[in-house]
């Protein structure tokens, strides 16, 4: 799927993709959530008129009130790319989610996920 298709996505509509990944492991929503805020800065508040409002994830995170500082620290390989080492600044942030959620759907504690 080329970048351009990618940033036009609906976050709304891969959000519950992300739920459903974590759920089938048996994790929660909330870990999602906490993921998101913890990556962008938004709240609960904010993430909700960001589904309401059918926001695409280049506006997502372009809108971003806070990119996490320690969004350096992700590392590791997702959907066959190493995400240290994509080029596309807003690519290599939707990839950062995606690799978050794998975690969490992997059984890593928050803990590691959120690089404390």
């Amino acid at each position: 799927m080329d970048n351009a298709r990618v940033y036009k996505m609906i976050f709304a509509g891969v959000y519950p993709l992300y739920i459903n990944k974590a759920e089938r492991k048996g994790r929660t929503k909330a870990e999602v959530d906490q993921i998101i805020f913890w990556l962008t800065g938004y709240n609960e508040q904010s993430l909700q008129q960001l589904i309401d409002d059918k926001t695409n994830f280049e506006s997502f995170f372009a809108e971003a009130p806070q990119m996490n500082p320690n969004i350096g620290k992700i590392t590791g390989v997702i959907c066959g790319y190493r995400v240290e080492e994509i080029e596309d600044p807003m690519m290599q942030k939707v990839r950062y989610l995606d690799k978050l959620v794998d975690e969490l759907a992997k059984g890593k504690t928050m803990e590691k996920i959120l690089r404390k």
